[in-house]
């Protein structure tokens, strides 16, 4: 039986086979990219300790995620951002109390927080058992390190998919797998044979976007293979954007969807196009070939995880930047002008390499 609940920290956890669960709480809150990244590290779990099960805890929009994968017996939402925005109503909703219920109802073998942040730091105590995550030199905010029982090194300049997997290895007691992380997701969604591309246009940085008219000539570039584009938005200004680009390439703007009805959407894709956006990460998580499309920002450390998956990175002077604000713009280039590197002819061939290779 585990004789350490809430107390000690029991070394033998990594071997464990009997019936009684493990149970464990990760905290990963935000954002939807952050959160398909922490996928693969609880099928590595899963795999090394099969009765193991998390909780999760979750910013409320993106709750449905973790209930997606076999390891995860429970989901609890924190209101973090409605509380920061109508702190009051937030509060009397009873949003926060539910919460905190939640966890003070159930002791943990573990508490890791995968996020590395002060606020997630924070959160984790509320969890009833020893608490992990990343030391000073290895989470995003050092400060995040005090909170937490057993801070775990974890080794810079990795994949932040690779980063998740290592920490909870550690936190557990079993090896890091050497295969490439498995999002445990794939088999629920991916459901190959389609012939639409998903063009993901929308992203939070407007200097992350792909100019309009160059989504524009690679749907014409999809249309004359044979191929239906589609086009999903998640508000109106994306849904504006998506009628555009599909009137310029005779494409279908998607209905509204909610996040289990997106993953449906792209695992029934041939292939996806997408800018740097939590959705594109979604994709790759499912399955689906991608074409990744970076300007100011890089892939290096959090681009598409998963087999079949290109990222095209803008060779500009001063790429990657980094920044929300573009300092080169020009009325004479696309906006931003780094994505003056990857036109559509460049993004084409790279996508008909990808469909050849994929059928």
């Amino acid at each position: 039986m585990n004789c350490c609940r809430g107390g000690c920290w029991p070394p033998w956890i990594g071997l464990w086979r009997g019936p009684e669960p493990v149970r464990v709480l990760l905290v990963k809150t935000s954002s939807l990219g952050d959160v398909i990244h922490s996928l693969p590290a609880l099928t590595d779990a899963a795999r090394a300790i099969p009765a193991i099960r998390f909780d999760w805890l979750v910013e409320e929009a993106f709750a449905a995620v973790p209930g997606w994968h076999p390891a995860v017996a429970a989901t609890i939402t924190v209101p973090l951002r409605r509380l920061r925005r109508q702190p009051w109503s937030t509060w009397r909703s009873g949003a926060w109390g539910a919460m905190k219920s939640a966890l003070a109802g159930q002791p943990y073998d573990a508490v890791i927080d995968a996020q590395g942040l002060l606020k997630s730091a924070w959160l984790s105590r509320y969890g009833r058992g020893p608490v992990f995550g990343p030391d000073r030199d290895s989470a995003r905010e050092s400060l995040a390190a005090r909170f937490y029982d057993k801070p775990l090194a974890v080794q810079p300049g990795q994949h932040a998919v690779e980063r998740v997997r290592q920490l909870l290895a550690a936190a557990l007691g079993y090896p890091v797998p050497e295969a490439r992380g498995d999002s445990g997701i794939g088999a629920r969604f991916r459901r190959p044979g389609g012939d639409a591309v998903v063009f993901l246009h929308g992203t939070t940085w407007a200097n992350k976007h792909w100019p309009e008219d160059y989504w524009g000539e690679l749907g014409r570039h999809l249309r004359d293979r044979g191929l239906k584009v589609q086009l999903p938005w998640g508000n109106d200004a994306e849904k504006a954007r998506a009628r555009r680009i599909a009137d310029a390439c005779g494409g279908e703007v998607l209905p509204a969807m909610d996040l289990t009805e997106m993953a449906g959407r792209l695992g029934a894709a041939r292939a996806c196009v997408a800018v740097d956006t939590g959705l594109g990460h979604l994709a790759a998580a499912v399955g689906t070939p991608g074409i990744a499309l970076f300007g100011p920002t890089s892939p290096g450390l959090t681009g598409f995880y998963g087999d079949r998956q290109r990222s095209l990175a803008a060779d500009y002077h001063c790429a990657p930047c980094l920044s929300r604000t573009c300092l080169y713009a020009t009325d004479s280039e696309p906006f931003p002008p780094c994505f003056g590197q990857l036109p559509p002819a460049r993004v084409s061939a790279a996508l008909d390499e990808l469909l050849e290779a994929t059928p």
